[in-house]
Formats: C-alpha cells, sequence, structure tokens
C-alpha cells in the first residue's frame, strides 16, 4: 500500500464547513440505506431538511456490487426533492433526485445522481428534455448541484454561488413545459473539469430521466443540452461521445459557451493570474478521475503545493477563486516542464475538446476577451470541426463581456436557438462565425430575458412554473 502523503492526511483535518452541516445533520432524516435496488425503485418521500452527499452515502454511494448489476443510466433509487431559487424561495414544480448507474472515464461502474424536474403546467405528452449541466467548479460533495438547488441547503451560503445563478437558465426551459434534468456531473468523488467523465454521467443522466414514468419524458422525445464554463467541458464530452455511447438518445441540438477545449491552454493562460485559484481547484479535481495524475501530483508537487491541495480541497466555487490568487501553478511542480510530463499529457489529451464530430448541431460562443478559458481553443475546436462537411456549427464571439457577463448575454440566446430544435425547427446547414458587438442584440432576446425574469418573480410567490 503506498504511503499516505501529506496532501492526504491534510484533507482529512480539512472538513466542510461544520457548524452547518452538524445542523443539517441534526435536523435531517436518517438516509436508510438499503442492500439491493429494485428493479423499479420506490420513491421516497421528501426530506424537510436535505443531506449533502458527505452525510448521506446510502443514496450517493450504493453497494458496488448494486452498481455493477445495474445497466448505465437505470436508476438505483429515487426521492422526492424540494427545488428553491438560492435554497431559500421555493419553486412550485415536482422534483426527484435519482441514484443511478453511470461510468468513469475508463468505463468502470460507478454510481451517479441527478436532479429531475417537471413543471405543474400542462404540455404535451412526452415532455421535451433539456440537459442543464451547471458549472459546479468545486471539489466537494456540499457543492453539487443536487444538493445546492434544494430548499434548505446551506450550499449557497458556504461559497458555491454558481448553481443557483444557473438554475435560472433552467427555469427558463420549465416555463415552457419542458422537463429538466442536472445531473451531478464531476461524479462521486467531486473530479472538477475531467470532462469525459462527465460526459458520460451527462448522458447516463439523459438516459435516467427518459425512463423515469413521472417525469412524462419518453425515450424517444428531443433531448438538447445546455453547459456553460464548467458545464461546457461535460456537454460538449457528450455531445462528442453521443454516437458511440448512447446513440439512442434523440438529442437534437447541444449549446456550450465559454468552452474549456484545451486545459493546457487554460493552465497557461491563468498562471500568475487572478483566476489561478480557480484552476487550481480543477488540478486537484483531475486528479481524482487520473491516477496517474494524482501520483505524479503526489511525487512532484512541492510543499506548499500540497499545503493547498489539502487545503482547498474542501472548499465550493467561490473560495477556491479567491485562496490565493496570482499563483504560480507550474512553479509548484518539481518538473522542468510541468506539461510535458507524461501522466500529464495523457490526461490533457484526454480531456481534449474537438477529436472527433458531435452528430447532432452545435450552437457555441465565447467571449473575446474570456479571461478564464482561450478563446484561441475555441476557435481551434470550431475549426476542427467545421473541416468535417458534415458539421452544424453557429458560433458566435461576444465583443463586450469577459467570462462570466458572457453567459449573462449568451445565454438567453442559446436557449432560444435550443427551443428552436426542440420545438423541430432544422439547425442551419454549414458553420457559420459571427463577431457581434453584444448578444443582446440577438433578434427575440431581450423578450426572452424580461418574460423569464417575470415568470421567475411570480413563482417567488407561488405561481406553477409553466402554468398558462
Amino acid at each position: 500500500m503506498r504511503t499516505r502523503t501529506f496532501a492526504a492526511r491534510m484533507t482529512r483535518w480539512c472538513v466542510v464547513p461544520i457548524s452547518a452541516l452538524t445542523a443539517v445533520m441534526a435536523l435531517a432524516t436518517p438516509a436508510g440505506a438499503e442492500p439491493d435496488a429494485p428493479a423499479t425503485p420506490a420513491i421516497e418521500a421528501v426530506r424537510v431538511v436535505p443531506l449533502p452527499p458527505e452525510l448521506d452515502p446510502g443514496f450517493y454511494n450504493p453497494p458496488a456490487e448494486v452498481v455493477a448489476a445495474t445497466a448505465p443510466g437505470a436508476v438505483i433509487k429515487a426521492r422526492q426533492v424540494n427545488v428553491a431559487n438560492f435554497g431559500i424561495i421555493p419553486l412550485n414544480v415536482d422534483a426527484w433526485q435519482v441514484s443511478y448507474r453511470s461510468n468513469d472515464s475508463r468505463d468502470e461502474p460507478i454510481a451517479a445522481v441527478a436532479t429531475l424536474i417537471k413543471p405543474r403546467g400542462t404540455a404535451a405528452n412526452p415532455r421535451k428534455l433539456l440537459s442543464v449541466q451547471i458549472a459546479e467548479d468545486s471539489t466537494q460533495g456540499y457543492c453539487s448541484p443536487s444538493y445546492a438547488l434544494q430548499h434548505l441547503s446551506v450550499s449557497t451560503f458556504v461559497g458555491q454561488i454558481v448553481a443557483p445563478a444557473e438554475f435560472l437558465f433552467a427555469q427558463a426551459a420549465l416555463q415552457r413545459g419542458e422537463a429538466v434534468v442536472i445531473p451531478d456531473h464531476q461524479g462521486p468523488n467531486s473530479a472538477y473539469a475531467a470532462g469525459p467523465l462527465g460526459g458520460r454521467i451527462t448522458l447516463d443522466g439523459i438516459r435516467a430521466a427518459t425512463s423515469f414514468a413521472p417525469l412524462e419524458v419518453g425515450a424517444d422525445s428531443p433531448v438538447a443540452m445546455y453547459g456553460y464554463s464548467g458545464g461546457s467541458m461535460p456537454t460538449m464530452h457528450a455531445a462528442e461521445l453521443h454516437k458511440t455511447y448512447a446513440p439512442e438518445l434523440n438529442i437534437v441540438g447541444a449549446a456550450s459557451g465559454g468552452t474549456g477545449a484545451d486545459l493546457g491552454a487554460a493552465l497557461l493562460m491563468a498562471n500568475n493570474q487572478a483566476t489561478s485559484g480557480l484552476v487550481f481547484g480543477a488540478v486537484t479535481g483531475l486528479a481524482r478521475e487520473y491516477p496517474e495524475f494524482d501520483a505524479l501530483l503526489d511525487q512532484k508537487l512541492n510543499p506548499l503545493g500540497q499545503v493547498l491541495r489539502a487545503v482547498k480541497a474542501p472548499l465550493c466555487v467561490q473560495y477556491q477563486t479567491a485562496l490565493l490568487p496570482f499563483l504560480n501553478i507550474t512553479g509548484l511542480i518539481n518538473s522542468p516542464d510541468p506539461l510535458r510530463e507524461p501522466a500529464v499529457q495523457a490526461m490533457l489529451e484526454d480531456t481534449r475538446l474537438g477529436k472527433t464530430l458531435p452528430d447532432m448541431p452545435l450552437f457555441i460562443w465565447h467571449s473575446q476577451w474570456d479571461e478564464i478559458l482561450p478563446l484561441a481553443a475555441a476557435n481551434q475546436m470550431v475549426d476542427t470541426y467545421c473541416k468535417d462537411p458534415a458539421a452544424q456549427v453557429t458560433y458566435t464571439r461576444d465583443g463586450a463581456s469577459e467570462h462570466v457577463v458572457a453567459e449573462v448575454v449568451g445565454g438567453p440566446a442559446a436557449l432560444m436557438w435550443l427551443f428552436d430544435r426542440l420545438d423541430g425547427v432544422a439547425a442551419p446547414q454549414g458553420c457559420s462565425t459571427t463577431d457581434m458587438p453584444t448578444m443582446l442584440g440577438t433578434p427575440g432576446e431581450l423578450d426572452m430575458i424580461a418574460k423569464t425574469l417575470g415568470e421567475t418573480v411570480a413563482s417567488f410567490f407561488g405561481k406553477p412554473i409553466g402554468a398558462a
């Protein structure tokens, strides 16, 4: 057995915010794990106060033999949940969590969890489905979307600020009567930035959603995928994997913004810059999915790097980003050229996008001034796709934004594009690249934003989402 490293020992001492999680544990109902998963699992009742994954192993980590005996995408357990904006304002929707079988990036069985949401307004049955990959960007289970989106979750108040913000985009689909699936795409080990893992979990989450009868989504229902930044990687890897991993799914389009197409380029861009704390979190997350890379860090990360790896491990995105910006990440690894280490090169190649053309239309957008994920890498990904005459890519570069603002101004345009695909409107043929002063100029976008925000505010007062 390998001797426990200093970082591993430190990680045991660095725990999630104890006071908040202790309060949750005191108020919550016991998990009550079952030894075997039934073929059609019973739906467990709503907990008054939700448990984070760390305190709920019975649901998040079913027995390995049960997982291995289950088909990818098949539901192992299911329970009702209450979802809310920012953990405070309940939404008038029906929602469930499902634990299901997926595969890691080595195609070995793992358990995964997704949140399924259905509006209470009437709609065509079967419903259409939007899969939203939220940018978790964290390395602890209590930061996962499945916990963060629940009513009375403490996640928003201990650093997970992205999940509740991006949840507003999912509500635009619910307001149209669509169902939504939101996977915990980083998997059971919170492997932040491990795109191929996230792609498989995303596709298996769609399989779980389309087979879950209460959601009212049929096996042949049209499905669209949306992801930005940390959510772009599982979205685009799912798009590239679709034809080989889950070809039976009727995925009609994918939208990806601020795309992490090349993690090596992202690391070099962040090195010694304000965003280095966020990107070092991704280094920690990737080591959880790539054993050879993990071993390299154990051997060659200097003492400061080992301390940072341990201290940052239990943090959500807000504190991952804020802790020690302007960090020389490559200087923490005792190597003349860390990116040329074989374990690093293998990991970067596995996570690089653009290796195969997705078999669906794509909407891609990126800020021309993105300070976190390089525009050049997104350009190269699109250029690679568009070498294939079968490519259908609508690519927009926004000129009046940076990374965060680009989702605010581009996300609504992406959703409108996806809604057209779900409604059966054919995507444009071929590839197009457009440079816009601001994507707020997209026809119909301002009206869509106003309507979505209006419906969201109405939902604060109990209006059923998706009701006329």
